[in-house]
């Protein structure tokens, strides 16, 4: 495809809500050098945009965070044409401050993942990223300014830490992830940022917030089922207002792909290994990374 894309990454909540939105949809299931990715993605529009939507964690909710293709969901955006993505993702909030239903952008991460698929270059050579900065500035920037018009509760920045899953927090790790400075716990973002940088794709993260991480105890004497409700029901709330806010950004006029953004040279001097040490091969592979 020859025409930029937006990419649209959904997770828990907003991964069918967006969907539901699209026109004139196609169905595109790409191979690549990691596999198929989680699912079938959509291309299409949603508003007067032309995205292109996939649900992290496949039809049916059947792939749990660990087990999420994301190197191959990454790289079948890239090769149909995406070169922005806005995800987003439930989390658990690690602040009192940051209540269930509202929205973060976030700005930084804390990586907790050890089983997963964190780089396209391995049989490749030596490429390091920078990723002191591993959301897109330019990106999260119309996502901030977009919810203060829209009036969205949208909290303008936040720490999101990673963990691997697919279990929760205990109690001590949840005390512990609030005195790193985290913000938000989850399971999905990571390595989806790191993987976007990669392949030079500018990326922003739009976290649901569900629930308070265990670091704060229930009510004494609530309900399990009646907690879980509660979960559910702020998780609709923030899916609602998530759907809100990526809709208001992709109606406005904001230029949300730019080739002269720093995303989109990122591997400019990434590479350390010298050209004829690298395997032609796996080369022409991973071509369309350097797009």
């Amino acid at each position: 495809m020859s025409k930029a894309l937006i990419g649209l990454i959904g997770g828990t909540g907003l991964g069918d809500a967006l969907a539901a939105h699209m026109t004139d949809t196609e169905r595109h299931l790409p191979d690549t050098p990691f596999g198929r990715p989680s699912g079938p993605i959509l291309v299409g529009r949603l508003g007067r945009r032309e995205v292109a939507f996939l649900n992290r964690h496949g039809l049916g909710h059947r792939l749990n965070p660990g087990s999420v293709p994301y190197a191959a969901n990454v790289f079948a955006l890239k090769k149909l044409g995406v070169r922005t993505i806005l995800a987003s993702g439930a989390v658990g909030s690690l602040r009192g401050g940051i209540g269930p239903g509202h929205l973060v952008a976030v700005d930084q991460f804390i990586d907790k993942t050890f089983r997963r698929e964190g780089s396209f270059f391995h049989a490749c050579g030596a490429v390091h990223c920078e990723m002191a900065e591993p959301v897109c500035r330019r990106v999260h920037g119309v996502l901030v300014r977009t919810a203060r018009s829209l009036q969205v509760r949208t909290h303008p920045k936040g720490t999101y830490v990673c963990m691997e899953g697919p279990q929760f927090s205990t109690r001590a790790e949840s005390r512990m992830h609030r005195t790193w400075g985290g913000d938000l716990i989850g399971m999905t973002a990571l390595p989806e940022a790191k993987l976007a940088r990669e392949a030079q794709i500018c990326y922003s993260l739009i976290a649901l917030v569900s629930d308070y991480d265990c670091w704060r105890m229930p009510p004494r004497g609530a309900q399990r089922q009646t907690l879980l409700e509660e979960i559910v029901a702020n998780l609709k709330r923030a899916t609602d207002n998530g759907l809100d806010l990526i809709r208001g950004v992709l109606a406005g006029k904001a230029d949300l792909v730019d080739d002269e953004c720093p995303c989109r040279h990122s591997l400019d001097l990434a590479v350390w290994t010298r050209a004829d040490a690298i395997d032609t091969r796996l080369r022409r592979r991973l071509k369309i990374l350097f797009q």
